[in-house]
This record gives C-alpha cells, structure tokens and sequence, in this order.
C-alpha cells in the first residue's frame, strides 16, 4: 500500500465517527494543501509577505 494512502487511512481514522463526507474529504484536503505549504517552504518557493501585498494590490486595478 502506498503511503499517501496509509497516511490518508490514519487520518480518517483520527476523526469522529460521525464525520461526514463533506467533512472528510475538507480534512483531507487541508492535509495536503499543508503538506504542499510545508514542501513549499522547505525547497524555498516562498515570498514575502511585502511581495504578496504588492501582487494582491495589482490584482485589484
């Protein structure tokens, strides 16, 4: 079994019985997505929040 789907079996596993799909499926999503956050960050494919700032204020002309 691969270990994306091991790591998904245990995080099923974690949450109440009385989770619903909608409510699995948002943990596990979050999952990943600070998975990808935390990849991102170790590999250096980050910016400042100052860059950020300057992108969402071009966004909004």
């Amino acid at each position: 079994m691969s270990a994306a789907k091991d790591h998904i079996k245990q995080l099923i596993n974690s949450l109440p019985e009385d989770s619903s799909y909608d409510e699995i499926l948002r943990e596990v999503v979050f999952a990943r997505m600070v998975e990808n956050g935390l990849s991102d960050s170790r590999e250096n494919r980050t910016i400042s929040n100052e860059d950020m700032e300057h992108r969402i204020k071009s966004w909004r002309k």
